[in-house]
């Protein structure tokens, strides 16, 4: 997959858009973008249609350029109750790390842990690990996910869990997925900004761009879970995704630096079993039916789906519950963005 490269500042105002070998030749300005040419949202009935055939479903958004084309909501959901994103939240962590780095808060991604955790590293070879390998999953430590997570979140200490893990691949090598390393992440905004999490994304994301960030679980030293159990309404998952796809913009306002739009949902770490998908810095990128696409993505179905070169960005919760349904349901909404949601907006742009 060709790098991401999304927004230059050229000024485009109300003309075709010419887009030569893919997104890496599409320009756009930040504020003043290409018009989309006709309306999509007759053409998302069908996607909305199968989606309401589905028993953990709970919403569907679908903006093109900054215009809502559908908004629909299923199974008791509604507009103003937040949905769990499960780890959609490594984006959120993920942003905010960038914001952090744009007030000084933190040096560079290429600052070590050591800086911040030296109480808790047993092992040299630690200290070498990075905030970038954190934000790539390439920290090198022993995962504190899947059949792991339980022990990490029933320690008494969940920053010293994770550090005291052993390291089973050189730090900035290897992904190894792990909730762990994006925990480490919300305890570095902590020790860095002097202020909580939740406290750093209210002031520094919630307020300048109208959303709501409703505090979430904590570890038992008072750390906001970095990298899941955050909530946020669909609308303001939306406005999230619209925020990227305008390079970090809300309206005139920077909410984070373009450059770190374009570091973190450009490739820097993949998985031999999966090559079509890879990772960037708490954003996973792929191609949807031939686009470049980057992506939030959370237990159960919780997506935030940006296409740059579609001026599309699309929401999707489900039920964040475990079930045998599961891995279909999932299969489902990707096979709805494949087939459905990107066609059809592709067709009208």
């Amino acid at each position: 997959m060709r790098p991401l490269r999304l927004c230059h500042r050229t000024l485009i105002v109300a003309l075709p858009v010419l887009v030569v070998g893919g997104l890496a030749s599409m320009r756009w300005d930040p504020v003043v973008a290409a018009r989309a040419t006709v309306e999509t949202a007759a053409a998302l009935e069908p996607a909305v249609e199968r989606v309401a055939q589905l028993p953990r479903m709970r919403s569907l958004l679908v903006s093109v350029d900054g215009r809502l084309q559908t908004e629909q909501y299923f199974n008791g959901a509604a507009a103003h109750r937040a949905a769990n994103m499960k780890s959609a939240s490594k984006s959120i962590i993920s942003l905010l790390v960038g914001i952090a780095l744009d007030q000084g808060h933190i040096d560079s991604v290429d600052t070590q842990i050591s800086q911040f955790f030296p109480e808790y590293l047993d092992d040299p070879a630690k200290e070498q690990i990075t905030v970038e390998d954190l934000l790539t999953m390439r920290a090198g430590l022993e995962t504190t996910s899947n059949r792991n997570y339980g022990r990490w979140v029933q320690s008494r200490n969940w920053v010293r869990h994770v550090l005291t893990r052993p390291l089973v691949a050189v730090p900035g090598t290897q992904m190894i997925y792990s909730t762990g390393s994006t925990h480490l992440l919300s305890a570095i905004i902590t020790r860095a900004s002097g202020m909580d999490t939740h406290r750093f994304a209210r002031r520094y994301l919630g307020e300048p761009m109208g959303i709501s960030v409703p505090r979430w679980t904590a570890d038992p030293q008072g750390i906001l879970f970095g990298g899941n159990e955050m909530s946020m309404t669909p609308r303001d998952m939306l406005a999230i995704g619209e925020m990227y796809l305008n390079c970090g913009r809300v309206g005139t306002r920077q909410i984070v630096s373009e450059d770190w739009v374009h570091t973190s949902v450009r490739t820097h770490a993949t998985r031999d079993w999966r090559p079509e998908r890879s990772y960037g810095y708490g954003w996973w990128v792929r191609e949807v039916d031939g686009h470049d696409a980057f992506y939030a993505w959370g237990y159960g179905g919780q997506f935030i789906y940006v296409v740059p070169d579609l001026r599309l960005v699309t929401v999707m919760t489900s039920s964040p519950n475990p079930g045998s349904e599961l891995r279909a349901h999932r299969g489902a909404l990707y096979d709805l963005m494949e087939e459905e949601i990107v066609p059809a907006v592709a067709a009208g742009v």
